[in-house]
């Protein structure tokens, strides 16, 4: 049976949901320096005695993108606060658009906050998976075009998403329920990305826990890239691989091509002041890279260098492959994209073993296998 919406009951419920949700209008600011942030560059967070206030910087224009005031649930709201968004936390009732923050949620021990997701052919976590099967967790449907209705029904005091440019959200911006833009995902600096740990763990009532976290990721983080920088040698560097006639190369300013060097590699596109990824053919590419040392691919189903050249016949031209020296990681068994994001050390130390093996004799790899 079609289940009918009473629009009246939809209204009323968006009204209740809006009046839990205000801006601050003082004109109290917040000094920048006084940040407890030490390595984003697209987020600030200053913590006070009443509230926190995060601000998150806009990647594309400049200037502010968000401005959240985050205020205990069971205190009342200070008279004069900052301009922003005002969430009350913890967060107990989050809709959240992507596995990576589910997944670092988990390791906050914060699961239990996610009532809700969209996309959730996307979330492979036992947790997630589990709850949407039984129901405690609402599959909203398309992120791009979420079941509003859904959305009303589990109520929620937070929905997390990742932000793009000039970005309207749809009907849920104008449901006035606070919307977290995680914009981690536009850092490129590894550490700055994980560190954004901490508002996340503020938002859920896991200060201490995100704040350990983030300080273990540094420790382990630095500690490799000290051993990686005794190396004797730098081995030249390619990563990816051609797909549909593009290679998409990390530029020479990515979060690759940071991790790599810190492994103690030599990126081949160091000297490029991209960011992002250059969308280069396999010729583009073979002139640079024809003899780098090694070559590290994110793909599925490439198991060997049989798999690797009949992906693409050329392949077999570049000296890692005729040299074996090719390591995969398979992004549907490895959960890559969940874990990585807040665990650069992992694939750092990856890295650093895979070209340094003297340096790390017991180490075993996680994500990248060798095919040969």
């Amino acid at each position: 049976m079609k289940k009918c919406f009473n629009p009246i009951l939809i209204l009323s419920l968006v009204l209740l949901l809006s009046s839990c949700f205000r801006s601050g209008k003082s004109g109290v600011t917040v000094d920048a320096q006084d940040s407890v942030i030490t390595s984003a560059k697209l987020l600030s967070m200053q913590r006070t005695a009443d509230y926190t206030v995060v601000t998150v910087a806009d990647p594309w224009k400049g200037g502010v993108l968000h401005q959240y005031v985050l205020v205990p649930a069971e205190a009342q709201l200070p008279a004069d606060l900052p301009e922003g968004t005002i969430v009350r936390t913890p967060v107990k009732n989050a809709l959240v658009y992507s596995s990576v923050h589910t997944s670092l949620l988990n390791e906050l021990g914060a699961i239990g906050t996610v009532k809700g997701v969209v996309d959730s052919q996307y979330f492979n976590d036992s947790i997630i998976a589990g709850g949407l099967k039984a129901g405690t967790i609402a599959d909203c449907g398309n992120s791009m075009n979420p079941t509003v209705e859904k959305v009303i029904d589990m109520q929620p005091d937070a929905i997390l998403l990742s932000p793009y440019q000039d970005a309207s959200y749809g009907q849920i911006a104008k449901m006035d329920i606070p919307i977290i833009e995680c914009a981690d995902y536009l850092e490129y600096d590894p550490l700055g990305r994980a560190e954004w740990v901490k508002f996340y763990g503020e938002l859920v009532g896991k200060r201490a826990e995100a704040d350990s976290l983030y300080n273990a990721v540094v420790a382990a983080y630095n500690a490799v890239k000290e051993m990686a920088a005794g190396a004797k040698t730098h081995p030249t560097v390619v990563t990816e691989m051609v797909i549909n006639g593009i290679w998409n190369v990390p530029g020479g300013q990515s979060y690759m091509a940071r991790i790599l060097a810190d492994a103690g590699g030599k990126y081949l596109w160091a000297d490029d002041e991209n960011t992002g990824s250059l969308a280069l053919d396999f010729n583009q590419v073979l002139a640079v890279a024809h003899d780098a040392d090694y070559w590290f691919i994110k793909w599925t189903n490439i198991n060997s260098l049989k798999d690797l050249q009949g992906a693409y016949d050329l392949n077999k031209e570049m000296a890692a492959f005729q040299n074996k020296r090719v390591y995969v990681c398979d992004t549907d068994k490895t959960r890559f994209f969940d874990r990585i994001p807040f665990h650069p050390e992992v694939l750092l130390r990856e890295f650093a073993a895979i070209m340094h093996p003297e340096l790390f004799l017991d180490f075993t790899n996680q994500m990248y296998h060798h095919i040969d």
